[in-house]
């Protein structure tokens, strides 16, 4: 992201913000309430205008609708689990995994069993890559409202991480988690970037954001005030004075 900036109205809810993240590395954006964090995910992934640049390995996506960026690698969470409420774990995720539309009319009535196999295939892989995320093989035939929040979390991540993601935007995915759930979700977001994976991390949970990320962004009253490595951003008086609080 190269100049980001969003008004709604009069308000300037983000001004001239910037950052980056490699291939398997973890990049930390925290800030106070109303910093301009999920904002700056809404305008990342084209959710909302915006001024600035995005691009995608060299690839100028400032303009590509909302709705392309997935297919070309670029997913994200939100803070409230967002799902098919009347399909399955395994529908929902099945779902993730469609590259492309499924077979035509035409092809469906004429060649059923070619139609079969792929949705066979489909629904396998989703089973393995559930399995993956930590969401055991009893729970994919439930309905997501059935699920421990903790394991909602789980396959909201497990969703946004499907196959053919390249960049992943996780909006504080640690809210609500306390105990397993938390250590499960710490696991795994190292599993993601050992395997490879660009992972953006909103998050008010410091110990999980300084243990974890690569490198931390800070922005305040949406604007950028500190970046750098976690222990350079620790000792940043302004980012001790803005949001950790000067006794940290």
């Amino acid at each position: 992201m190269e100049g980001l900036s969003v008004r709604f109205g009069g308000f300037q809810a983000l001004r001239d913000v910037g950052w980056s993240v490699d291939a398997g590395r973890i990049l930390g954006i925290i800030g106070p309430n109303g910093a301009g964090k999920s904002t700056c995910f809404m305008a990342a992934t084209n959710m909302t205008p915006h001024a600035g640049r995005l691009m995608l390995d060299g690839a100028d996506v400032t303009h590509v609708r909302a709705h392309r960026l997935p297919r070309l690698g670029l997913r994200r969470t939100f803070q409230q689990n967002a799902f098919f409420g009347g399909m399955t774990v395994l529908r929902n995720m099945a779902g993730a995994l469609l590259g492309h539309p499924s077979s035509s009319l035409a092809g469906s009535v004429f060649l059923p069993w070619v139609e079969g196999r792929r949705r066979q295939e489909i629904e396998a892989e989703a089973r393995q890559h559930l399995l993956r995320y930590e969401i055991p093989e009893p729970l994919h035939d439930r309905l997501p409202g059935e699920l421990s929040y903790g394991t909602q979390r789980m396959l909201s991540i497990a969703i946004a991480a499907a196959p053919g993601a390249r960049i992943v935007l996780l909006d504080e995915p640690a809210a609500g988690l306390g105990g397993p759930d938390m250590l499960a979700l710490r696991d795994l977001l190292v599993r993601m970037r050992a395997e490879g994976l660009a992972v953006v991390l909103i998050e008010h949970h410091m110990d999980l954001v300084m243990e974890l990320a690569d490198d931390v962004v800070v922005i305040e009253l949406g604007q950028v005030i500190g970046r750098g490595k976690p222990a350079e951003v620790q000792a940043d008086p302004r980012v001790l004075e803005a949001y950790l609080g000067k006794a940290a």
